[in-house]
């Protein structure tokens, strides 16, 4: 399968979205981006920094896990890291302000156009 390519950031959001329909995936999304954080700022504040790192293998295996077993498809973040990352928080505030519907991977306002 070839590297599907986009024009504006907008447009591989949507993308992103479609790639994250099954609610099961998106709260293994947002567990481990939650434990990750956790698990990074509470390392640092205890000083212990290579502990740190353990943000990495927590929140991406939660993610990868989701797209594997529920999603059945190839996570964005291999081919666009960083618009991933960004996307996965902008994607949990959807979420946890209740702009994205648990039944849909789109937000609210794009349903009502």
């Amino acid at each position: 399968m070839g590297h599907q390519r986009f024009s504006s950031y907008d447009e591989f959001f949507s993308f992103y979205l479609q790639q994250h329909s099954d609610r099961r995936n998106r709260w293994l999304h947002a567990a481990g981006t939650t434990l990750g954080l956790l698990v990074f700022f509470g390392a640092l504040a205890t000083q212990h920094y290579l502990w740190a790192f353990l943000w990495i293998p927590i929140a991406y295996g939660c993610a990868w896990t989701g797209h594997f077993v529920f999603e059945g498809n190839k996570p964005a973040t291999f081919g666009y890291p960083w618009w991933s990352f960004i996307s996965d928080f902008r994607m949990l505030g959807l979420m946890f302000t209740g702009k994205l519907r648990s039944d849909s991977s789109q937000p609210l306002d794009s349903r009502q156009k």
